[in-house]
């Protein structure tokens, strides 16, 4: 992926998407397409072709600052006090019945 956006000049590479590159490498091993018989090897290739022609959308720039993590939990920790007891669960069964 970063060989074929390295071909075209400018090209961010965060911009090439691995779900492309992986479903051209796939169609690839499939097809049994692409075997390299010459001696000269193109970096792009059809994978890099692929990548190139569904490039991801520029990053936004980023307005905000980076929050930093709180040290501290804002939620209540379980204490050493946790009720570990079992209860019993008692089921009762009433049946109406209506005089005919």
């Amino acid at each position: 992926m970063t060989d074929a956006t390295d071909s075209i000049a400018g090209t961010d590479p965060d911009r090439a998407g691995f779900t492309v590159a992986l479903s051209a490498a796939r169609d690839q091993l499939v097809l049994a397409a692409g075997i390299i018989a010459d001696t000269v090897i193109d970096l792009a290739g059809v994978i890099g072709r692929h990548v190139l022609a569904q490039l991801l959308p520029r990053r936004r720039a980023r307005t905000k600052d980076r929050i930093v993590k709180r040290a501290i939990s804002k939620y209540n920790a379980r204490g050493p006090a946790i009720d570990r007891a079992t209860y019993k669960a008692t089921i009762s069964i009433n049946m109406l019945t209506t005089d005919p």
